[in-house]
This record gives structure tokens, sequence and C-alpha cells, in this order.
């Protein structure tokens, strides 16, 4: 764009020639050899840029992994790190720059990163990415060139703003980093401080008056709602039983209770996880 500013500031260029790109055209542009009409150019430099990556891939594919994650591994075990990642932005770069002639830079870079981040909220297994990120680019492909079939308009504008829509789904409710998942899981691990706050105050009081379920409320300084949640909670998982409204801790409250004390007072961490194994049985 620089270029193109500075150079040829008088030249009238479409956006889809210089931003976009247009996928409809690149048929048009043929490859000949000694006269002969093979297809379209574009088809025969994407077709061999992708044998040779992914060739490169399959026979580098542990050099790769060990210098990408862990450089001062890869150096003891021999490979040298720096080129590898040179060699990598080698590749990286020819395939940029071959892309740029069919489909313009703004899908190029769309399709670097968002099939990539979108695989990587689903999986940190490195083999799976790769084969997520492929399909998530084909999907967006495809789904993108229908939806400027659809709507008669540009076709690599159309595929990255599939990528975008994906991504944002996959955002959105990926099982483990999605964000409704990370505000679910911050909302029970609220819960089990609450309960283990709950639990603690039962352990240290034995007079009924403290432990009356409208005085519990009113000693810890909670919401009704929250209060409620709480010891709902509690009596499903049997750690506490109420009579009259007095709340009273059961065996296996107590037991988890000396056990949650003994945690905070040795900090091992080795013993919670177990703990939490062990008796929240409402986690999911």
């Amino acid at each position: 764009m620089i270029l193109i500013a500075k150079n040829a500031n008088d030249v009238h260029l479409d956006i889809d020639a210089v931003l976009l790109g247009e996928l409809a055209f690149a048929p048009f542009d043929r490859l000949l050899i000694s006269g002969v009409d093979v297809g379209p150019k574009s088809l025969w430099i994407i077709g061999v840029i992708l044998f040779i990556t992914v060739a490169l891939l399959i026979a580098f594919f542990k050099e790769l992994k060990v210098s990408t994650f862990d450089a001062g591994l890869a150096a003891s075990l021999g490979f040298s790190p720096a080129l590898i990642h040179y060699g990598l932005m080698s590749v990286a770069s020819v395939t940029t720059v071959g892309a740029f002639d069919a489909v313009g830079a703004i899908l190029v870079v769309a399709l670097m990163i968002a099939p990539a981040a979108t695989a990587y909220l689903l999986t940190t297994n490195l083999k799976k990415m790769l084969g997520l990120a492929i399909g998530f680019g084909v999907l967006s492909a495809l789904s993108g060139y229908w939806l400027a079939h659809w709507l008669d308009a540009s076709i690599a504008g159309s595929i990255t703003t599939m990528l975008g829509l994906i991504f944002l789904m996959v955002y959105l409710f990926a099982p483990s980093k999605g964000v409704i998942a990370v505000l679910y899981r911050e909302r029970q691990q609220r819960t089990e401080v609450s309960l283990l706050t709950f639990l603690l105050h039962l352990k240290n009081h034995d007079e009924a008056e403290e432990r009356h379920v409208n005085h519990l409320r009113e000693h810890i300084n909670w919401q009704k709602v929250r209060a409620k949640t709480v010891l709902e909670l509690a009596l499903k998982n049997n750690m506490i039983v109420v009579e009259k409204n007095i709340v009273s801790l059961t065996e296996k409250g107590n037991t988890f209770t000396t056990k949650a004390i003994d945690y905070i007072i040795t900090n091992k961490d080795s013993q919670i996880e177990h703990m939490k194994d062990d008796f929240f049985l409402f986690r999911g």
C-alpha cells in the first residue's frame, strides 16, 4: 500500500485488486507452456507451494515442534532453532506472496490467523490443531463462496467474514477456553469457596443461635439467593442436615471440613484436587 501510494498515486486501482483480490478473475490468468494452456496460473503456483509445504511439514514435523515450543531442548538435541525458525518463516513468506496475487492481502492475513486461532481454542494437541485449522479454512472458503454468490459480493471479503464468524462462535462456546465456559468455571469456583466458608463457619460454632438458617445469612453477610444456593448445595451433597432451622454438619461434612482446615494450615497443593474429586459431587 505504501509503494502504491508513493509510486502509483495517480493510477486508479480497484480495492478488489489491491486489498481483497478477486478470485472470480483468477481462472482467466492462464499459464502457457510452449503455447499450450495448462490451466490457471494461480492454481499451479499455489499447488506447487502446497506440495512443497506439506512435504517439508511431514519431513521436519518433530524438529519444528521441538524448536518452536522448546528452543533450549532443540539446541541440546543438536538442532539449530534459528535455522528452523528462519526456514519456517521463509516458507510462510513464499506462501504469502504466492497467495497475494489470487486472493489479496486481507484474505491471506485472515487465513493465516483465524483458522489457527480458532483451532487453538479447541485443543492443545498440535496434530489435532493442524487438522482443525485446515477444516476451518476449508469450511470458511466454501461457505464464504456461497455467501458471496447469494449476496453478489466479494468472494474474498465473504470468506474473511465467515472466518470471523466461525472464530466468534468458537470463542464464545468452546468447551474449555470459550467465554461462556470460563464464566461458568469462575462461578463454580466462587460457589466452591462459598460452600467451604459456610462449612468452616459451622465447624467453628457449636452455639445453636450461630447455626440458625437466618443468622447464617446475616453473619456471613450473603445475599438471600447466594445463601440459598450454598445451603441447597450442601444439602444435596449430604454435607449438612437442617432440623428446626438449625444447621449441623454431617459426618461427611465434618470429615471434609477437617481435611480443608488441614489443607489451609499445611497449604499442600497436592491435597486440594483430591479433596474436590472426593467431596464436590455437584461438578458439571
